[in-house]
């Protein structure tokens, strides 16, 4: 991987020390002339007509996302956000009375409002599986409370507010043995590490593009298991999803394109279809190894600094790290590194509400570096962290 090259590739690089790529990555110039190449070519002929001349590239996005998590082309479903995607697959489930929804500690603070929703509605009801001695999801635990009112195990395989990276081929095993669906949450792993479905064995997947892909904001998307549609009915229907039959009735689209919608930001699509290709011509096993090893590197650096705390859970952890100045206010401390031209970010304790009740720890600052950042970069923050630490 020649880093100075893809650093020549990447604007924000020269003028930040970009740590916040589990927020939004940098855009490469590539996937940048992209999106701009595509509104500059609606503004020339029309959008409409952009479409139409562009026809085969926007399609081409499911194949390459498709190879990225090891799925098909038709098991993509394209959406605005990954959370859209996760509410297009959650909401097309149906829930009654006496079933249960299984989730861990830290799941996403979104998905949680939405299991807490249903339940309200339905009168399901809502088991957390308690986190193993390590932090993960406990998968003896999980598999003791998997019972025929099981309706879905949805877990995040890598929470938005720590390092953790949750078992996700263990919790797919257990779930597919007791016939559970299983909603897995990527958005901070796609394009992260390596992810395969199959290997996995989810039976839904979301993710976004803006974040370790490094795709256009407004992307997001569903992996959808073909076996899985007998297990959901889509909650909203329209001429992307369905085929009217000439009278009083309709018929599904095959596969995950009965999840989509018609209206969308071609020049988006275009933009994430880029990221993904490039995500694959780099290499997501050099990606994913020199993504963690450079989370590693910071979070021990910043272990060894007086006054500094580390808050990352798991056996196994990712590019994701969290910390305090231990005498500082979280928001104190980010802005203290933004002065400095370090960009990172702050967890709240509303983004992953189970951990909070758990661990009471947020806010923390979150800092994930990404392949293309430098050891020098890292050096410079923890230098940052250790003069706010003596300070206060």
């Amino acid at each position: 991987m020649d880093i100075e090259a893809l650093r020549r590739d990447t604007p924000g690089t020269a003028n930040r020390i970009h740590l916040n790529n589990a927020g939004a990555g940098l855009l490469s110039r590539r996937i940048l002339e992209t999106v701009t190449a595509h509104l500059e070519l609606e503004a020339a002929i029309g959008g409409y007509e952009a479409a139409a001349r562009e026809r085969d590239r926007i399609d081409a996005a499911h194949t390459h996302i498709a190879q990225l998590v090891g799925g098909g082309p038709g098991e993509i479903a394209l959406f605005d956000n990954s959370t859209h995607a996760w509410n297009a697959a959650f909401y097309s489930m149906t829930f009654r009375a006496g079933d249960r929804i299984l989730t861990g500690r830290a799941e996403y603070g979104s998905n949680v409002l939405a299991y807490l929703q249903i339940a309200e509605r339905t009168g399901a009801e809502v088991v957390v599986v308690p986190n193993d001695a390590s932090g993960q999801v406990d998968t003896t635990a999980l598999a003791d409370l998997i019972d025929d009112r099981t309706r879905l195990v949805g877990i995040s395989h890598v929470p938005t507010s720590g390092g953790l990276v949750n078992p996700a081929a263990e919790i797919g095993r257990i779930t597919r043995a007791a016939g559970v669906p299983f909603l897995l949450d990527a958005t901070q792993s796609l394009g992260q590490f390596p992810v395969d479905v199959a290997q996995l064995g989810c039976d839904m997947l979301t993710a976004t593009g803006r974040k370790f892909l490094r795709g256009p904001r407004g992307t997001g998307l569903l992996w959808v298991r073909p076996e899985a549609l007998d297990h959901l009915e889509p909650y909203v229907n329209e001429i992307a999803a369905s085929t009217w039959d000439g009278r009083r009735g309709f018929t599904w689209h095959d596969g995950a394109r009965r999840f989509e919608t018609w209206e969308r930001s071609y020049s988006n699509v275009l933009g994430l279809s880029a990221a993904v290709q490039q995500a694959l011509e780099i290499g997501m096993d050099d990606i994913g190894q020199r993504a963690i090893a450079l989370g590693t590197s910071l979070r021990d650096r910043l272990d060894a600094v007086p006054g500094v705390t580390t808050y990352d859970l798991g056996r196994q952890r990712c590019a994701i790290v969290t910390a305090k100045v231990d005498a500082m206010p979280t928001a104190d401390v980010a802005a203290a590194l933004a002065a400095h031209d370090i960009n990172v970010s702050v967890t709240l304790p509303m983004e992953t509400q189970l951990d909070t009740e758990e661990r009471g720890v947020h806010p923390l600052v979150r800092l994930s570096p990404h392949y293309y950042n430098t050891e020098s970069e890292l050096d410079r923050a923890v230098e940052v962290f250790a003069e706010l630490a003596t300070a206060s």
